[in-house]
């Protein structure tokens, strides 16, 4: 079986402890806390809430069809369905 995404496994890893994630681009999406993440053998989910702000809204991590990027999307009180923040491309521990 192919390796797992990097990304993910970091996360995955991290959780339940607060993740700082960084979008492509450079933009840091924020702090999240995520209350479940788990593996489909490659593909990846995980479901949180953001800390630093935004806490009314719902974020959801999932691997591409290709499993080449992780992508965080962003389910708001108001909205309805996800919409894409954007991929991650880094992921580490808020409080080190």
């Amino acid at each position: 079986m192919p390796d797992l995404h990097p990304v993910a496994k970091r996360i995955h890893n991290i959780q339940p402890r607060a993740v700082r994630l960084t979008l492509d681009g450079g933009d840091t999406a924020g702090v999240f806390e995520f209350s479940s993440t788990e593996f489909f053998q490659r593909e990846f989910r995980g479901e949180g809430v953001r800390t630093d702000t935004d806490g009314d809204a719902e974020f959801r991590l999932i691997t591409s069809e290709d499993h080449e990027s992780v992508l965080l999307g962003r389910s708001g009180p108001d909205e309805e369905g996800w919409t894409i923040v954007g991929e991650v491309v880094e992921a580490e521990r808020a409080d080190g």
